[in-house]
């Protein structure tokens, strides 16, 4: 079934069986989110200036000039910068985890308007090659997509077409799941866990634009930046949906 066929088909569907809250449960009323109800869509926190230009954590509170952010301090980013569109807490986590774990490909329509909102977010994806960081073929299988390719997709149709998808980075290596790591495993974990993809074509004067589901520490985007960074790209940046 084609994805229009697919969106015809939910759109009739959620008229008699309205959509429930992905966070909450409640009745997800028609509004700009389909599956978050409006009390929850107001906790969610959408990321604005100011914020780390590494990481895109928002700082609180006063600013200052050159201000360090605790998120990603001990990081030696391979790329230059970095944006997120939501903290990743509450509703936002419970989207997140509909995707990754529960095979909620419904909640991309949302993901989608979410990024159309959050301020500077599309201006940021615009003429960009857009690579997102790829799963291991046997992750692949089991879990049926990559969630970092659905967000890219996400990205372009935020941006009105005006990005490009390319996958040009491969997972070679199948390691443990990053989630219990702190930032020195996790590098350790993914040392040469990723290659350029046969064939890909890499245009230095191109901007490329890492895509990942979420930022925690940053080694898994600074292990995909350092392949690319040795392929010859010259300028790159990351950009996540969530931070957390």
């Amino acid at each position: 079934m084609n994805s229009t066929l697919q969106h015809l088909w939910r759109d009739r569907f959620d008229v008699v069986f309205p959509p429930g809250c992905v966070h909450c449960g409640g009745l997800a009323e028609e509004g700009r989110l389909r599956y978050l109800c409006p009390d929850c869509e107001k906790q969610m926190f959408m990321v604005e200036a100011p914020h780390c230009s590494t990481c895109g954590h928002p700082y609180f509170g006063d600013t200052e000039v050159n201000r360090q952010c605790e998120h990603c301090e001990e990081l030696e980013p391979e790329f230059g910068q970095g944006k997120t569109a939501i903290l990743l807490r509450g509703p936002g986590r419970s989207l997140i985890h509909a995707l990754k774990y529960h095979h909620g490909l419904h909640v991309l329509r949302d993901v989608t308007a979410i990024m159309s909102a959050v301020p500077g977010y599309v201006d940021y994806l615009v003429d960009a090659v857009l690579v997102p960081v790829p799963l291991h073929p046997r992750k692949q299988r089991a879990r049926r997509y990559n969630q970092s390719l659905l967000l890219a997709e996400c990205c372009v149709r935020a941006a009105a077409g005006q990005a490009r998808i390319e996958e040009v980075l491969c997972r070679v290596i199948d390691t443990e799941s990053q989630t219990h790591y702190d930032r020195e495993d996790r590098q350790k974990n993914l040392k040469n866990a990723f290659a350029l993809a046969p064939h890909a074509a890499i245009n230095p004067a191109q901007r490329y634009v890492l895509v990942d589901d979420v930022f925690t520490t940053g080694s898994t985007l600074n292990a995909c930046s350092a392949v690319l960074r040795r392929a010859g790209v010259l300028s790159l940046d990351v950009v996540t949906f969530g931070h957390g």
